[in-house]
């Protein structure tokens, strides 16, 4: 007998989780949410899940509330006897904290994935970790998808000539190469130096952008403050165009602002989390949801993933 296959969203990731579910050909599960005055609360689906494969859909922004709500759905559904529970988090949140730079700080990356198969979870799938080592965090199956599959797509149907990929850090040196590669061209990467989280103290260029038409490559944008200042310099020293590439849009602060006021052409993210309701011209937002869907197909058909992966 086919085990039955329920999809549930957190309520902060709805517009995604509905996407993927209609990709999949099927419709998101309803929860119903049980608010105290101090802002606890407590999920209840309003479904059995028994005997049932469940997806709990929904990316770790704001991490606290989101994260908390995940967790407090996958206890539910394993207290509820689901069969497998697989978290699909498209944004895993706190993994820009996967080791310790200097002593008596956590590892929040760490303690997530504890959290997680804690709370009954039999399998994870994200999509563009900060850092590929949390894979091994888990002592569950991940399932790290690309973003890749979506964007190498769009790079090819712009037909850029002169084209040359660049990093905007020199933690993301790896995914630059990994783009030329494919692609068949050069590669520069910007070194910067940081005063404090957030804050650039300064930055230079490796390699020759005279000329060339510059794409950026990051796996998120958050003040967007690495990416605005790769794309000034890179424009300085003669690029004649820049744009960029990034999974994640966390987008906080007055991060719009100095898209808007960049060099950047065109800012080209995901929906992995939602954007603010603002008309920006230089931004535009390609779904992940049909990849999504796809794998989570294959995975409740006990079927391979790797023809999901370009690089």
């Amino acid at each position: 007998m086919n085990q039955k296959v329920l999809f549930f969203s957190t309520r902060s990731g709805l517009k995604l989780s509905e996407n993927i579910a209609y990709y999949y050909g099927a419709f998101l599960g309803k929860v119903k949410f049980l608010e105290f005055s101090d802002g606890e609360y407590t999920p209840c689906f309003e479904q059995s899940v028994r005997g049932s494969r469940v997806f709990l859909i929904g990316s770790t922004f704001t991490p606290v509330d989101n994260l908390m709500e995940l967790l407090l759905m996958c206890d539910a559904a394993r207290r509820a006897s689901a069969h497998n529970i697989t978290l699909v988090i498209p944004y895993f949140g706190w993994a820009r904290q996967d080791h310790k730079d200097k002593p008596r700080t956590p590892i929040a990356a760490k303690l997530l994935a504890n959290l997680m198969v804690a709370s009954g979870a039999t399998r994870v799938m994200t999509m563009d970790l900060h850092a590929d080592q949390i894979q091994g965090f888990f002592d569950i199956p991940v399932d790290h998808l690309y973003a890749s599959r979506i964007f190498i797509d769009y790079i090819k149907k712009l037909n850029i000539d002169q084209l040359t990929i660049a990093s905007p850090d020199m933690g993301g040196a790896k995914r630059a190469r990994s783009y030329a590669g494919y692609l068949g061209t050069d590669v520069v990467i910007c070194y910067k130096e940081r005063k404090k989280a957030n804050e650039i103290e300064f930055m230079n260029l490796i390699g020759n952008v005279k000329g060339k038409n510059i794409i950026l490559i990051d796996d998120m944008v958050d003040t967007a403050g690495t990416l605005t200042e790769a794309a000034n310099l890179i424009k300085q020293q003669g690029a004649k165009s820049v744009r960029a590439i990034a999974t994640h849009p966390v987008l906080s602060g007055n991060s719009y602002e100095k898209i808007n006021n960049s060099a950047l052409e065109e800012l080209v993210i995901t929906d992995t989390i939602p954007i603010k309701k603002i008309t920006y011209n230089k931004i535009k937002v390609l779904s992940c949801a049909p990849l999504f869907a796809e794998v989570m197909q294959s995975v409740h058909n006990d079927e391979s993933i790797s023809n999901k992966f370009i690089i």
